[in-house]
C-alpha cells in the first residue's frame, strides 16, 4: 500500500483572498467569506476576515461604502487591483518555476 504524503495545508494569504474576490464587485463580510470559501476552498473566521479588511484600508487597496441594511461593503481601489496584479504576476512566476522544478529529471528515480 502506497504511503500517503502529508497533507501540506493551504497556501493562502487572507488579504490576497479578498482582493480577488473584491476584484470581482463590491461585497459585504458574510458575502466575502462564501465568494472566498467558493472558489478557494478557504472558510475564513469573520475575525480573520475583518483583521484583514482593516490592514487592507490602511494601506488604500480597499475602502469602506455606506452600510447598506446594517451590512458594511468594501471596494477595491486602483492602489488595491495594481497590488492584487502585481501579487497575481507573482505567483505566476513561483507556479512555473515549481512545476518545472518539479518536472521528473531523466534518469532520476
Amino acid at each position: 500500500m502506497a504511503r500517503r504524503q502529508p497533507d501540506l495545508g493551504r497556501f493562502t494569504d487572507v488579504a490576497l483572498l479578498v482582493l480577488v474576490s473584491l476584484a470581482e464587485g463590491d461585497k459585504h463580510g458574510y458575502r466575502m467569506i462564501q465568494d472566498i470559501e467558493e472558489f478557494s476552498g478557504t472558510a475564513l473566521e469573520p475575525g480573520t476576515l475583518y483583521g484583514a479588511l482593516m490592514r487592507l484600508e490602511e494601506r488604500g487597496w480597499i475602502e469602506p461604502l455606506p452600510v447598506i441594511e446594517r451590512r458594511r461593503p468594501y471596494r477595491i481601489t486602483p492602489a488595491g487591483l495594481d497590488a492584487l496584479r502585481e501579487q497575481l504576476a507573482t505567483l505566476r512566476r513561483i507556479e512555473e518555476t515549481g512545476t518545472r522544478r518539479a518536472r521528473p529529471s531523466w534518469g532520476v528515480a
